[in-house]
């Protein structure tokens, strides 16, 4: 499967019905799921690559209900909101790396719409040559790192074969 599904109203493109149906498909399979809600201007160049998805105050977090696809029109239900909402569609993208669609709705044509599944957002620790210990426990190996600067600890506990893997990709 292609990583971006395009579907576009009254394109001649030979794949636009089966693009349509997969991303009809991944709409509906959203049901029960916490989504973000996100819409942003389209730049005047129309390069949607340039836009600014950075969280925003009026970007929106919730478990989609009920999504379907009718004609040309997604539908969903919000919890908390009254009634159905809707939007139909000109042109819809579904990058299915990132489980993220771009809704072009018909009625705004400045307007994208990003709904995507929550990515996992890793916290990253920067340690300046920090003190380093290590022992074994059993089958396992402790590693510990500290900075004693920013007061972190970090333990890692590592099979055989995690040890392994770290010491494959050390350089040297």
């Amino acid at each position: 499967m292609a990583t971006k599904l395009v579907w576009q109203q009254d394109s001649t493109n030979p794949d636009n019905v089966n693009n349509f149906a997969l991303i009809s498909q991944w709409w509906t399979t959203l049901n029960a799921q916490e989504i973000f809600w996100q819409q942003r201007l389209i730049p005047e160049s129309g390069d949607t690559d340039t836009i600014d998805w950075e969280p925003q105050r009026f970007d929106d977090k919730f478990a989609i209900q009920m999504p379907e696809v009718r004609g040309i029109t997604l539908y969903w239900y919000k919890p908390g909101s009254e009634g159905t909402r809707n939007i139909t569609a000109s042109k819809l993208e579904l990058d299915t790396v990132r489980q993220q669609l771009y809704i072009y709705p018909l009625s705004q044509s400045q307007v994208v719409i990003r709904v995507g599944k929550p990515q996992i957002v890793y916290q990253t620790f920067e340690l300046q040559d920090p003190l380093i210990a290590g022992t074994t426990v059993g089958d396992n190996y402790i590693l510990l790192l500290r900075d004693a600067k920013q007061q972190i600890e970090i333990k890692l506990t590592l099979s055989r074969n995690g040890l392994g893997k770290l010491l494959e990709n050390l350089p040297g």
